[in-house]
């Protein structure tokens, strides 16, 4: 309950700025800003789990062609129903399914499994200090063609984003998170 009290407290409408303590909705609705402790997986609930069929022998087959995430992505029905049950999993308040992205932690842009309950996980996309699911969605990007480069072993990117994906992102793409909304998936 304290978690919805600090979130509420922290709500604005599409009209507000950040520095008001508000977030935009890019819907125009209310858009709840969540604690930086909800910006990470809990590694009991999700662990990452990898997709067999994506190793460093294949990423040329797989994740570096254009489109590949389009071909195993699961079914809207399935993440939504999944999202609802991690909602309450996680003990979050807000129920609002809006407010979160049903998020592989190992992206599936970087071979991790599509379906596997344990690589998802109900990401908020509004945290403080910017590190909700559009900074996650920036730096999955950027791991995906420093690996589809050569210049990341892949197992190194799976394990970066798994262990701690903000220390990753501060580490591959800067020291502040950017969350504006970019194009969706990197492929």
């Amino acid at each position: 309950m304290a978690v919805l009290a600090t979130a509420s407290l922290l709500c604005a409408n599409a009209h507000a700025t950040r520095n008001a303590g508000g977030v935009d909705d890019a819907e125009g609705a209310y858009a709840v800003l969540f604690p930086l402790a909800q910006a990470v997986p809990k590694p009991r609930l999700t662990p990452g789990v990898l997709n067999p069929d994506v190793t460093q022998a294949t990423i040329h087959s797989t994740i570096c062609v254009k489109g590949y995430t389009r071909t195993i992505r699961p079914e809207e029905g399935y993440t939504r129903r999944l999202k609802r049950e991690q909602i309450a999993a996680y003990g979050y308040t807000d129920r609002r399914l809006r407010d979160y992205e049903e998020d592989h932690l190992v992206s599936l842009e970087l071979g991790g499994s599509p379906t596997d309950p344990r690589n998802l996980w109900p990401q908020p996309h509004h945290v403080v200090g910017g590190w909700g699911s559009y900074a996650k969605d920036r730096l999955e990007n950027k791991l995906k063609s420093l690996v589809c480069k050569g210049r990341l072993p892949l197992a190194d990117a799976q394990s970066a984003i798994a262990s701690d994906w903000i220390g990753a992102y501060k580490r591959f793409v800067g020291p502040a998170a950017d969350d504006t909304r970019e194009r969706r998936y990197g492929d």
